[in-house]
């Protein structure tokens, strides 16, 4: 392997060859869970229900493949510093608890508001936790990813999500 003058060492470019199988094994797994799928009556088109996951799979293989063989060749990849983490810094619990508490609204609303409003209601608090305080702005934002992503699945994937209180009218 390298030596620590030029950047690597023999530990690290082992880890990063076990990044690489780890990764590798990753899309194999993906591929054969993929190709186990049974064959779905609901799925349109051309391909079946484990059409994307096989192509995500091939991607970490080859992905891997590079990588190993760019460790092989003396690739390194670079020591995080921590020049963009204050590393004394606590713990921001607000926003923690805020996000989770955006998590939980919509895990506990989207079967009586549909999707469209929980979903808003996740983006809406999801932006605020995060420290935006355009509140109109961003629930008008909010709206528009909820709905627009309501009409994504159900009519680009064929996925209709709860509707909840909108049932008829969408």
């Amino acid at each position: 392997m390298t030596s620590a003058a030029s950047g690597g060492t023999r530990e690290q470019g082992r880890s990063e060859f076990g990044v690489a199988l780890f990764l590798g094994a990753l899309g194999l797994l993906v591929i054969v869970q993929a190709l186990l799928l049974p064959e779905s009556r609901i799925a349109r088109g051309p391909v079946g229900p484990g059409a994307i996951p096989i192509v995500v799979g091939t991607l970490l293989v080859v992905v891997a493949g590079f990588l190993a063989l760019d460790v092989y060749r003396g690739g390194r990849g670079e020591p995080e510093g921590g020049e963009d983490v204050e590393l004394t810094g606590g713990s921001d619990w607000r926003t923690v608890l805020m996000l989770a508490a955006a998590f939980v609204s919509n895990a506990l609303l989207i079967e009586a508001l549909g999707w469209p409003f929980s979903g808003a209601i996740l983006f809406w608090g999801s932006a605020f936790a995060l420290g935006s305080r355009h509140v109109i702005r961003d629930a008008v934002i909010a709206l528009v990813l909820s709905f627009g992503s309501w009409y994504l699945f159900a009519f680009g994937l064929g996925v209709v999500l709860p509707v909840g209180i909108l049932k008829g009218i969408l």
